[in-house]
């Protein structure tokens, strides 16, 4: 039996498919452009390979082609019962994902790779934040993540990917000098890891390091595909650093060709989040924000997350709503939230509700219901931030100069002296 890059055994029936489905998993790993098309070549050569299905299933989904990857995973399903243990069960994780099934498959995802660490491709699952420990709505998730990627990092040796993701983990628990160590050893392994120049903009985000964190940035992406899974958000990253620089030009210029819903080629959760998150805290900073933005972002959430379920993503479409004066989809999202951290983002709702029609007490009295576990929304600290600016203007608008001052500082020191915030400098 042929053995993957990473050493396990896989049915395929020749070296060439089992060569392309190594690339496709390296350029999946690394948020490349091009996976769907090497496991689609993996295929072509042998359509009995139920992995290299499995494969394909998950780079459809994150190109948003659900029909087509639900279709995939049925058909290595089909092909499951003539493999091996391992296999089976790699397959079976997937499954449980594509049901709808997240927690199941994530207590599936920690099981498995304590027989088989280095089935990369089922471990990424539980990975980075946007995984299945990272939406698991859980309080004491990014602990929880950190344990899982110091587990499986003395299984992979020098890896380029399973760096990186550890590195993540660190930089989202505040080892801050150790995860940029890190992340430059994944880099030099491997330049065109997109994750690891993700994360690497995170651990220069939470070291305060604009300057250096834009150029970086702003020269890696020169030669990333725009079609690759993390252009949109690696765009926001962009438009934030340069939001933080006083760059309002260049801020708007990575919005209208990477971020917004008319430029990025991205998933919906991230064209929607990226986009509320960066014209909030662009408002929050002074700048003029037209009404037609946020129209057309209420637009969009409503085409795409029409219903409730997906928390991180239900957070920032009642923002765009509560912003657009969409009072009909905001009162939806308020009444019937639902998913892994339903019962924040009802207050959160109320309190954009607030917000929009300037009732700072009232948005007061709904956000401090949320404040205290933001973490259970999802996201990176860099994203939940806007939570943390919402809560101090909030605090300044009230006249209560001092607490914005505390929470900032004790919650978050790196925005300090560093954040946008105009109600700071009336």
């Amino acid at each position: 039996m042929l053995r993957d890059y990473y050493g396990n055994e896989t049915s395929v029936a020749s070296q060439e498919a089992l060569d392309h489905y190594d690339v496709g998993v390296r350029l999946f790993l690394g948020a490349e452009f091009g996976a769907t098309e090497a496991f689609q070549s993996a295929i072509q050569l042998d359509d009995g390979f139920a992995l290299g299905h499995v494969a394909l299933a998950r780079s459809l989904m994150m190109s948003g082609q659900m029909a087509q990857a639900k279709a995939a995973i049925s058909h290595a399903e089909g092909l499951s019962l003539k493999l091996d243990h391992r296999q089976r069960q790699h397959i079976e994780c997937f499954a449980l994902l594509f049901s709808g099934l997240p927690h199941k498959a994530r207590a599936l995802v920690k099981r498995h790779v304590q027989d088989y660490p280095r089935d990369a491709l089922v471990a990424q699952l539980c990975s980075n934040v946007f995984g299945l420990i990272g939406f698991s709505g859980e309080v004491g998730r990014e602990a929880e993540l950190l344990a899982y990627t110091s587990a499986l990092l003395p299984h992979y040796g020098d890896d380029w990917w399973m760096t990186s993701m550890h590195a993540l983990s660190l930089c989202e628990t505040g080892q801050i000098a150790e995860s940029s160590r890190l992340m430059d050893q994944s880099l030099a392994l491997n330049a065109r890891n997109a994750n690891a120049a993700h994360f690497k903009s995170h651990a220069q985000y939470e070291a305060g390091e604009t300057t250096a964190g834009r150029n970086y940035l702003n020269n890696w992406l020169t030669d990333y595909d725009d079609r690759g899974v993390l252009h949109g958000h690696l765009c926001w990253h962009a438009a934030l650093w340069a939001l933080h620089d006083g760059d309002e030009a260049a801020m708007w210029d990575a919005i209208d060709t990477g971020v917004g819903p008319n430029a990025a080629k991205g998933l919906p959760i991230n064209v929607l989040t990226d986009t509320a998150a960066i014209l909030y805290r662009a408002e929050l900073a002074g700048v003029s924000v037209a009404p037609e933005r946020w129209s057309a972002l209420s637009d969009y959430a409503t085409q795409f997350f029409p219903e409730t379920g997906q928390s991180f993503a239900d957070l920032h479409a009642a923002l765009a709503h509560a912003m657009a004066g969409n009072g009909d989809q905001l009162a939806h999202i308020s009444d019937t939230a639902k998913g892994f951290a339903g019962d924040l983002v009802r207050p959160a709702a109320r309190a954009w509700q607030a917000i929009a029609r300037q009732d700072w007490a009232g948005a007061l009295a709904e956000l401090v219901q949320v404040m205290g576990s933001t973490e259970r929304l999802g996201g990176s600290r860099a994203q939940r931030d806007l939570l943390e600016l919402t809560y101090a203007n909030v605090l300044l608008k009230l006249g209560q100069t001092a607490e914005a001052r505390r929470s900032l500082t004790t919650r978050r020191p790196v925005l300090i002296g560093a954040a946008p915030l105009a109600a700071f400098h009336p």
